[in-house]
């Protein structure tokens, strides 16, 4: 039995473990299983895939970047970002890599539908966040990042009423909203919101977060981060059954 799996902490929200055992069992896929490991302490990591049987795991908030310290080697994309949200396993050889940046230009790129907004807002600054700042940058749509603390180019604090109205895409990198805490949103001012605007969630649970709802009552075209969840997925499957044998990795000494 091949072994795969997610980590992270809280995992009670994910969606991933219910995806891939539609996935094994709509596709006869007999010979492969896949857990959600939630986990305190990423020390803990080694040991719990010490058994020869893992292929490979996901990775998702807060263990996107610091995970980078029990990896063999990177891909280009996860070098860049800074970030890993996929480990293809080959016994102690463990090679990470990017997933998000991907999926997020995809979902991203249908939502827009072609229009390209002059200004972006990225909230958030971690593991996530960096993707889609990858992402934003590669398709040259200029962005500022938002932060509670001074990791970002503006803090919250900042954003006027002016400023919301001038940056016709948002995304939402923070699990503010996510199940169970349903009624957070980011601080933002909501009611210089129009329907020129466009509001990214990258969370997926629940369907709709608060700060969608709040943009789909002022005009705003939304998107939810379910598309992105699943074409994350599907590459990371992929990922896990190639030959790992890429000139595109770099050694992470």
């Amino acid at each position: 039995m091949r072994h795969f799996g997610l980590i992270g902490n809280p995992l009670g929200h994910s969606f991933s473990p219910g995806y891939f055992k539609r996935k094994f069992e709509g596709e006869f896929i007999i010979d492969a299983s896949y857990q959600a490991l939630e986990i305190e302490d990423l020390k803990s990591l080694p040991d719990l895939i010490a058994d020869r049987e893992w292929r490979g795991f996901n990775v998702t908030i807060p263990y996107k970047k610091s995970v980078m310290t029990f990896l063999s080697e990177l891909s280009h994309e996860a070098r860049v970002i800074g970030a890993v949200n996929c480990v293809h396993v080959k016994g102690d050889y463990w090679t990470g890599y990017n997933t998000d940046a991907l999926a997020f230009e995809t979902s991203l790129l249908r939502m827009l539908n072609g229009i390209r907004p002059k200004q972006t807002l990225v909230l958030g600054t971690g593991g996530s966040a960096a993707a889609v700042n990858y992402t934003l940058a590669k398709l040259n749509l200029p962005f500022k990042s938002v932060s509670r603390t001074d990791r970002g180019d503006l803090n919250y604090s900042d954003i006027s009423p002016s400023l919301l109205r001038a940056c016709e895409l948002v995304v939402n990198c923070t699990p503010l909203g996510m199940h169970p805490n349903t009624e957070a949103c980011p601080d933002l001012p909501y009611e210089a919101v129009t329907d020129k605007h466009f509001f990214f969630d990258l969370v997926y649970n629940p369907e709709e977060t608060l700060f969608l709802r709040r943009g789909t009552i002022l005009g705003a075209t939304t998107q939810n981060g379910l598309e992105m969840l699943h074409l994350q997925a599907e590459k990371s499957w992929e990922i896990w059954n190639s030959s790992n044998e890429n000139s595109n990795l770099l050694s992470t000494d």
